[in-house]
């Protein structure tokens, strides 16, 4: 028993080595050209700089690749990311001319076709892929996104009906990545005045909420030729949202609120 025992630890080490060369994936390379600026040497203009990786050896998604690069290759690399599950909004981009965000973005597999990635378009860039986003948060603190009612309930809270409550879908999720903004050519050339699609279907998500008493106001404060109006309905943003919601339909609903208060 103890000599069979022996015999089969024996060949085991060879047996293992066996089945992982049957399981071995083919080499498949793929390069990525990656956006680069580094605001450290701002004399330097920007590259787009070549990594090649196997993409057997790393996961499905754009930032799989990413963090493979940041990891093994060039740490360097600077890039926003957190959730890794399409909720943060932090890894927006544009990869292969589309904003997206890179943990939902596929990997294209065909070796012959290189990636391209970018920061997203028309914004100042902090390094590399990463976008100044002070001014898009800026405008969204300036529709005051949270609910406002001048008259609390006595007890509990402010209680609404399924049915408004379903007003509000396609609205509420958005996560500020910014995709729809950047991917907006008015927004490129007044983004100073012009709210952009974000910030604009984030105010027609607390008009349309039946707990919020201060729909007038906010209505008001977008009464104006820069802060809505700027929107020519190209749908640029409501194409490009990783989210699949609509902002060109909430900004269009805005100004229907707002032609028929005139």
């Amino acid at each position: 028993m103890q000599s069979y025992a022996r015999r089969a630890a024996l060949r085991a080490p060879a047996f293992t080595r066996s089945l992982a060369t049957a399981t071995e994936k083919p080499v498949l390379m793929k390069e990525f050209k990656i956006y680069r600026w580094n605001p450290d040497t701002p004399e330097e203009k920007p590259t787009l700089q070549s990594y090649k990786i196997d993409l057997n050896q790393t996961g499905p998604m754009i930032l799989d690749a990413l963090i493979k690069i940041k990891n093994e290759i060039d740490p360097t690399l600077t890039f926003r990311r957190s959730c890794r599950e399409g909720i943060c909004g932090s890894c927006a981009m544009n990869i292969d001319g589309q904003n997206t965000l890179a943990c939902l973005c596929r990997i294209d597999r065909a070796p012959q076709k290189d990636s391209k990635i970018y920061p997203l378009p028309h914004m100042y860039i902090v390094k590399d892929l990463v976008p100044d986003l002070t001014q898009f948060y800026k405008q969204y603190k300036s529709i005051q996104p949270w609910l406002q009612n001048d008259n609390p309930p006595p007890t509990g809270e402010h209680l609404q009906s399924p049915e408004d409550r379903k007003k509000l879908d396609g609205l509420y999720e958005c996560i500020l990545c910014a995709c729809c903004s950047t991917s907006c050519p008015s927004y490129w050339w007044n983004q100073d005045e012009y709210l952009g699609p974000a910030a604009l279907m984030q105010a027609y998500r607390w008009i349309a909420d039946s707990r919020d008493t201060h729909g007038q106001e906010r209505k008001e404060k977008m009464q104006n030729d820069m802060s809505m109006y700027r929107c020519h309905t190209i749908f640029n943003c409501s194409r490009t949202c990783p989210k699949g919601l609509n902002p060109a339909a909430a900004i269009a609903n805005i100004k229907l609120e707002l032609a028929a208060n005139a």
